[in-house]
């Protein structure tokens, strides 16, 4: 199968849930069960998968819900799995951004082989959607946008990676050396005054979503997000 493909599992039925991992990883997928249907982006987030399997009916919010939550971050196929198989459902879960349909109760190998296929078709010529997540804020390397609590938050180039290394680093501290000379590589000289001005503003907008005290100053040594 060559590279070994992530597979995130949203079904609240713990039996299918548990067949669906099981028959998967025969297959050589890695796969993942969400187990907190309040936060199915963080857990999608976090274990970046390349494919999502998705049941429409979950506890707390819908599979609509969390189809669209995960467009706006990413461009992973997304299967949808329901007994809901009215033409209604499976229309709306293709406008929300669902790739294919597959109705309960369905054979295992079908449902593989729609995976297989999906997973080419995706795969062969498209890399994977690079996320960064940290208390809600969800960082995308590939377009360099920002996502906290469905909002997004518009950054300047500067403080777009002053804040992907920053996360990159999440747990340790970054030196005010460190970040200028990062953005010095693909910038004009950044000096003391730019950057405070720089993480000073950045502090600002991610406040403006919530975001209290996201940047923490180590004093003496540099900033850290923890």
């Amino acid at each position: 199968m060559g590279a070994v493909f992530k597979i995130l599992i949203v079904e609240d039925d713990e039996v299918i849930a548990e067949t669906l991992r099981q028959r998967l990883s025969s297959w050589g997928y890695e796969t993942q069960t969400v187990k907190d249907f309040q936060d199915v982006l963080g857990q999608f987030v976090r274990f970046s998968p390349h494919l999502v399997l998705l049941d429409i009916t979950l506890p707390y919010f819908n599979g609509y819900h969390w189809c669209s939550e995960i467009r706006k971050v990413s461009k992973v196929p997304v299967l949808f799995i329901s007994s809901a198989s009215e033409p209604l459902n499976i229309i709306m879960t293709m406008q929300l951004g669902g790739d294919d349909f597959v109705v309960k109760p369905f054979d295992l190998d079908v449902l593989v082989a729609k995976i297989q296929a999906l997973l080419r078709r995706s795969y062969d010529f498209a890399g994977q959607t690079e996320l960064l997540e940290h208390r809600g804020a969800i960082l995308n390397r590939d377009d360099a946008t920002l996502l906290c609590q469905g909002q997004r938050v518009e950054l300047t180039k500067n403080e777009f990676r002053i804040l992907q290394v920053l996360m990159e680093n999440k747990g340790k501290t970054v030196s005010r050396e460190t970040l200028m000379l990062r953005l010095w590589k693909t910038e004009d000289f950044v000096d003391e005054k730019t950057l405070t001005v720089n993480i000073a503003r950045l502090r600002k907008k991610l406040e403006e979503v919530g975001l209290q005290d996201f940047i923490v100053t180590k004093k003496g040594m540099g900033y850290l997000v923890e």
